[in-house]
């Protein structure tokens, strides 16, 4: 799987995907920092790639239609320190394991993953 990291993660965050052997590049390693979220998702959409962030505005299904996008993982925490967003990460991780993302926005939160029309 191929994931972008939103600028908005530490850059821990992608080296966790590759260290699970995913291609991970983050929005800041491509020069997309400060870029409007419909670029980023337009990047996203050409690249093929899963976009991970923390801004939940790309949970707005008609914004960004699940079935035009790889996917769309959205961290949600109270807390965003590094420790906590990071714990997410491998929860996100662990999930890849056992389940495939297909065009599908999955919101990962401190005690379970859901996706996002099959709640």
């Amino acid at each position: 799987m191929d994931f972008k990291v939103d600028e908005n993660l530490p850059a821990a965050a992608s080296a966790i995907l590759r260290a699970a052997g995913a291609a991970a590049v983050s929005v800041l390693g491509q020069k997309l920092g400060g870029s409007p979220d419909a670029d980023v998702a337009a990047v996203c959409k050409v690249e093929g790639r899963i976009l991970v962030t923390l801004d939940t505005d790309f949970g707005n299904i008609l914004a960004y239609p699940p079935e035009e996008f790889p996917g769309i993982v959205i961290l949600r925490t109270e807390d965003q320190a590094k420790p906590v967003v990071l714990a997410l990460m491998r929860q996100l991780v662990a999930a890849l394991k056992t389940t495939a993302m297909q065009n599908q926005p999955w919101i990962v939160e401190g005690d379970r993953i859901r996706v996002r029309g099959h709640e």
